[in-house]
């Protein structure tokens, strides 16, 4: 009986050290649908990592995606991981309670990440880190260089030369610029992308103190100088829409396109035959620093009531990595936010250069916290000031006195 007890047991431990071990399958969501087949790599590399995790991808369309992705959270039915918006769009959803609290000791890696980078993932209430930052994005001006070298133009130093460089093209019978202002979020990249420099550094910072508003004689200037620049716009811009103005520019009927630089993959995609260049829309001066806009873009974040919350930390853990954050900025052609990361690609290299002299992309850095929205308000009264139904300095008085609904500083 002893001898069939322990011929018994042993048989069945050799049963249970045969069973594979049970998967921790990980639902991962983000609004990346164009990333997927990137992302699905990514996600090969890390279950090749970690056996026994397997990570389930599903991409949902972007404007749509925090409706979506709350209401799942608040049904018991969200995902495992996530991609997380990032300053607003995050604590719509954080402030919540579904979001997964971080910090370095979860996650090491997060200890060398930058302070504007851990910022936008962070709630401003608790000060409280749900997100892994995952890219910056940075708003400037990309240029056909065959269309200048064969117009014999330079990259501009002032506003000028900006012009100049407009006139050659238009001269030549091209477009100077491919945007358009259909597309509502397109008015507020080319603020940023044209207006930063005549903005300056001081300009933000006076705001950011307090001490101005966007009445202020510079803000006004820069808006000033887009009106100006919008005369080099394709005719009838104002009902261009977006995948139109990115057509007219990719297939070489436009020399620039003022707008982000999550662009040159995608015109880098739709013609690869297209040589790029990027610079700083100038200010006045060559004496005047070109500045670019730059934000951080999204961030990776864990669902609090994830079943497999030691899973879900070893994959955010993964996307802190620099390993992961190389082969980002490698396949999907961005600035992963990630310390240490080179950028092989030397356009990418060159927009990385470039953000060395920044100011933040103003309204949805900081001006996405209440209602009206900023964003809203600056893509509205921008097709005005493009309708020429409204000045540079009513646009400047109208962003005040609707902030100030809810920004305190603003509060007469």
């Amino acid at each position: 009986m002893r001898k069939t007890f322990i011929r018994t047991t042993a048989a069945l431990g050799a049963l249970l050290m045969a069973l594979p071990v049970m998967a921790q399958e990980l639902t991962f969501w983000s609004w990346r649908q164009e990333d997927r087949a990137q992302y699905e790599k990514f996600i090969d590399a890390f279950e090749a990592q970690n056996p026994g995790i397997t990570v389930k991808f599903e991409a949902f369309e972007a404007a749509n995606y925090n409706t979506i992705l709350s209401t799942a959270l608040a049904g018991g039915t969200g995902p495992d991981l996530f991609m997380s918006r990032a300053y607003g769009g995050l604590e719509t959803v954080a402030s919540a309670g579904h979001l997964m609290p971080l910090d370095s000791t979860k996650i090491p890696a997060l200890a060398d990440f930058t302070p504007a980078a851990l910022n936008a993932q962070t709630m401003r209430s608790d000060k409280t880190l749900y997100g892994v930052p995952f890219a910056s994005q940075t708003m400037l001006v990309i240029y056909n260089k065959d269309l200048f070298d064969k117009n014999g133009i330079a990259e501009p130093k002032t506003f000028d030369e900006l012009k100049a460089a407009a006139e050659k093209l238009k001269a030549a019978g091209l477009m100077p610029f491919a945007n358009g202002t259909a597309t509502a979020w397109q008015n507020e990249t080319i603020v940023s992308a044209l207006g930063s420099s005549f903005m300056g550094k001081s300009f933000y910072e006076d705001l950011m103190a307090g001490k101005a508003d966007f009445t202020d004689p510079r803000y006004v200037e820069a808006l000033t100088k887009l009106k100006e620049i919008s005369a080099y716009f394709p005719d009838g811009f104002i009902g261009l829409d977006y995948a139109s103005s990115q057509q007219l520019f990719t297939s070489g009927m436009a020399g620039m396109f003022a707008g982000g630089s999550f662009e040159l993959a995608n015109f880098a995609k739709q013609n690869p035959d297209l040589k790029l260049g990027v610079f700083a829309a100038p200010g006045k001066s060559e004496e005047d620093e070109a500045l670019v806009g730059l934000f951080i873009d999204g961030g990776y974040a864990a669902n609090a009531k994830t079943k497999h919350p030691e899973a879900a930390l070893k994959f955010l853990n993964y996307v802190a990595s620099k390993d992961f954050g190389q082969a980002f900025a490698n396949g999907l052609r961005n600035i992963s936010t990630v310390p240490g990361v080179t950028f092989e690609d030397p356009l990418l290299a060159e927009v990385a250069e470039l953000n060395k002299n920044a100011i933040p992309y103003i309204m949805l850095v900081h001006f996405r916290f209440g209602e009206p929205s900023g964003s809203v308000l600056l893509q509205g009264e921008v097709q005005k000031l493009m309708a020429d139904k409204a000045t540079p300095a009513e646009v400047g008085t109208a962003l005040t006195t609707g902030l100030a609904n809810w920004y305190a500083p603003f509060k007469k």
